[in-house]
């Protein structure tokens, strides 16, 4: 398999994605496992932010799969609603609960994110997933979505276990 930084990253856009993406994955996971409400965990959750809205935003311009929108084109907006419905509640602090709601949906954010991050690796897989002319054959689709279930049930099994306690942390009485 001949794999380049070109086969990689395609152009500058595509460059700018797979910074952001690394951004976002690393301070993603940072924002979960560190301790909520200090410092560094409001500037860490900026920079996510940050990250995922210039991902997202580089994610509209990049049609090398399909050559129009697509599947993970629509991943992205579920992306970018994830992203703005974490970030309304903490940034108005309208509801009585904006930090468990906070919570959830950037916690979900980040494993959207790692979803991702698991359809992009099988994007790049080209001698197993691609015909000769480039196009992406079944196997790859179930691939993808096996990826992205396996994912998915990690951080709902996550998500079930700690929900009490985050609850009960996180819920204004």
């Amino acid at each position: 398999m001949n794999m380049n930084f070109n086969n990689i990253v395609g152009d500058a856009v595509g460059l700018v994605h797979l910074i952001a993406s690394i951004i976002a994955l690393i301070t993603g996971l940072m924002v979960l496992i560190n301790k909520k409400g200090t410092k560094l965990h409001k500037r860490t959750g900026y920079v996510y932010a940050a990250a995922m809205l210039v991902l997202n935003a580089t994610a509209f311009m990049i049609y090398r799969l399909y050559g129009n929108f697509g599947i993970f084109h629509w991943f992205a907006v579920f992306s970018c609603l994830t992203l703005v419905a974490g970030l309304y509640p903490v940034l108005t602090k309208r509801s009585k609960n904006y930090l468990l709601l906070h919570f959830s949906f950037m916690y979900w954010s980040v494993i959207g994110l790692y979803c991702a991050f698991m359809a992009e690796v099988f994007t790049r897989l080209p001698s197993i997933v691609l015909t000769a002319s480039g196009e992406p054959i079944t196997i790859f689709y179930k691939m993808v979505g096996i990826a992205i279930a396996i994912t998915m049930v990690v951080g709902i099994a996550f998500f079930r276990k700690h929900s009490p306690k985050w609850t009960k942390q996180y819920q204004r009485r």
